[in-house]
């Protein structure tokens, strides 16, 4: 075997290269390696042309219109479940409050008699606490304009003592929670007497 040819073998063997950051013989640190620098881009390309950018511009607005209408679409939601919990709330309210209106009927009447004394008048007026503090409302006054809305006409009359039609007397109370009304307010109704300027013409007459 020649010389030749065992070189060539040796150089087929591995090789090792010395990666150490200090140099074994000087004891220095190594400067490393410069990296390559990075080639420019050939003359006319670009990092992205007009069209995609335009893309993304058109993507971003229908994403961010979908976030909005997702929002919109959210809040109405969130707004429905509160009325409707509040609904709710009033409902099963009302018709607790509702069984209890006999009970304070009881209460006024006994009030217009003078009967409210004693252990009796204490709890008839922490029940009238109660109840106020829950949003019940008492209506229905003597004198005040006739609402069909609110008022139940029981008794009807003729006065020359009214200009419109109004509330002559309240047989009983009516009582609400808010706008919603448990019960009208059943009263006498007294309209204005169609005879009266004819009775004060004739009177002038004589």
């Amino acid at each position: 075997m020649t010389s030749s040819s065992r070189e060539g073998e040796e150089q087929e063997g591995p090789v090792i290269r010395d990666k150490r950051r200090i140099d074994p013989k000087t004891g220095k640190l190594r400067e490393p390696a410069e990296a390559p620098a990075p080639e420019a881009p050939a003359e006319g390309e670009t990092g992205g042309s007009d069209e995609e950018v335009s893309s993304l511009k058109t993507q971003l607005n229908e994403r961010l219109a979908d976030l909005q209408r997702l929002k919109a679409e959210y809040d109405n939601y969130r707004k429905r479940v509160e009325r409707d919990r509040v609904a709710v709330r009033e409902q099963a309210l009302g018709q607790v409050l509702s069984e209890l209106l006999p009970v304070l009927d009881d209460i006024g009447r006994a009030r217009d008699h003078d009967e409210l004394t004693g252990g009796f008048k204490s709890v008839a007026e922490s029940l009238e606490a109660v109840t106020g503090k829950l949003g019940l409302e008492k209506f229905g006054e003597r004198s005040e304009p006739f609402d069909p809305t609110v008022h139940e006409a029981l008794m009807h009359s003729y006065s020359a003592d009214v200009t419109e039609t109004s509330v002559a007397d309240v047989l009983q109370p009516g009582y609400r929670i808010g706008e919603r009304v448990l019960r009208p307010a059943r009263v006498a109704v007294a309209e204005p007497d169609p005879n009266a300027g004819a009775d004060e013409s004739a009177d002038g007459g004589e």
